[in-house]
């Protein structure tokens, strides 16, 4: 089973980085199949109660390689941590399957109760570089977390999150609006990626258009009231015509 899931692992590496050329290149170069390959072992020990030897050899490995894996953390078949550096996955993180990890990932808690305290990643989930989730919840198949982005909330499946704290920019309910889930390097959406302060600066400018031209049809439909001096009394005027 070891020996399946590592090479499952290299195979997963070798179909989404360009860069591998050949299979023995993977297993002897890159440090995320190395800090996975450390990790199952530690899992295996943990469980069978070699817990003091299980946490030296996830701290070797993160000597090694520079991701850190709690023993206990569940990690699903063929994750993907690209680059890998300062990569860190909390005691009850549990990652899906064809999971992508880049450099400087959190998957951490914020709670320090004994239980449930680290996120949830479902299947074909791809987290950017530098993103931080924090907290015991789900994010859902096929979602995509931005670079940098700071996850404090559940993320439905198939939507791409980003920004601090991280919102939704893309969704379609019943299917995943990015590429048919095929893998997009760093999670970037096929299509363009919207800015949100942008987009509601937009929405701003728009509403405040519609209100002036409202209020130029109302000012156009309205009598004027001047005063008459000499009468010393309001008259009305004919409507004001717009130039």
């Amino acid at each position: 089973m070891f020996l399946e899931n590592l090479r499952d692992d290299i195979k997963a590496v070798m179909a989404r980085d360009p860069a591998a050329r050949s299979f023995w290149e993977v297993a002897l170069c890159y440090p995320g199949i190395q800090a996975l390959a450390a990790h199952r072992a530690a899992h295996w020990l943990w469980r069978h109660e070699l817990k003091l030897l299980a946490r030296w050899l996830s701290q070797l490995a993160r000597t090694l390689t520079g991701i850190e894996i709690h023993p206990t953390a569940k990690i699903g078949r063929r994750l993907f941590i690209d680059h890998g550096m300062g990569v860190v996955i909390g005691a009850t993180a549990e990652v899906g399957d064809d999971v992508t990890l880049y450099q400087g990932v959190t998957l951490g808690g914020t709670a320090l109760h004994k239980g449930k305290r680290h996120p949830t990643l479902g299947n074909n989930v791809i987290v950017g570089s530098g993103a931080q989730v924090l907290g015991g919840f789900t994010v859902g198949d096929g979602a995509r977390v931005g670079a940098n982005a700071v996850v404090v909330a559940p993320v439905e499946a198939h939507t791409t999150v980003v920004g601090i704290p991280a919102k939704p920019i893309s969704h379609i309910a019943g299917r995943d609006d990015h590429c048919d889930d095929r893998f997009v390097p760093y999670g970037t959406p096929c299509e363009d990626l919207p800015d949100p302060v942008a987009r509601a600066l937009k929405g701003l400018l728009d509403e405040v258009a519609t209100l002036r031209a409202r209020v130029g049809e109302l000012e156009a439909q309205t009598p004027r009231v001047a005063y008459d001096e000499p009468a010393n009394e309001l008259v009305e005027t004919a409507p004001r015509r717009r130039i």
